[in-house]
């Protein structure tokens, strides 16, 4: 199974994700959205789960969870914006989720793809909206497979 991650998209939605995301099975988004038209708009790919972030309005917070569980081709998934747990880490993330096996987040805008405790894959896609903080915008490919650990990457979009 193939799985787009997202986040941080604050409103931008750039042309270069429905290319990146053609052949995904399911979407992860990982808030601060902006507006629920982003969502709408990846579901015309896939099935999308996604959170609210600290910067999303209440229209929107009135829709999504801060946090989402889901289980795809058996993995225990959790999708989370990461700003409650202050600055969030991988180890962070692990201790407040320690059932979960694969862990999707936002907030830092900092692309991140890390193995924790060799069972616990961590991932943040960076900021898929407008460039901020001197880093290029990007989003995430996860694969899954039962019985190994998932493949990810990192793709740039945008500038």
């Amino acid at each position: 199974m193939r799985l787009g991650v997202i986040s941080d998209t604050h409103g931008l939605l750039r042309p270069e994700v429905f290319d990146i995301f053609k052949t995904v099975d399911h979407i992860l988004h990982g808030g601060d959205v902006g507006k629920w038209a982003i969502l709408k708009d990846l579901e015309a790919l896939a099935p999308v789960t996604a959170v609210y972030g600290n910067t999303d309005g209440m229209e929107l917070r009135a829709k999504l969870p801060q946090v989402a569980t889901l289980e795809l081709d058996g993995f225990e998934i959790v999708v989370t914006h990461g700003d409650q747990l202050g600055s969030p880490t991988p180890a962070k993330l692990h201790a407040a989720f320690p059932r979960a096996e694969v862990i999707v987040y936002g907030h830092t805008h900092r692309p991140l793809l890390e193995l924790v405790d060799k069972t616990v894959t961590v991932m943040n896609p960076g900021g898929a909206g407008a460039a901020r903080f001197g880093l290029k915008p990007s989003v995430g490919i996860l694969e899954l497979e039962p019985g190994i650990p998932p493949r990810g990457r990192i793709v740039e979009v945008g500038g």
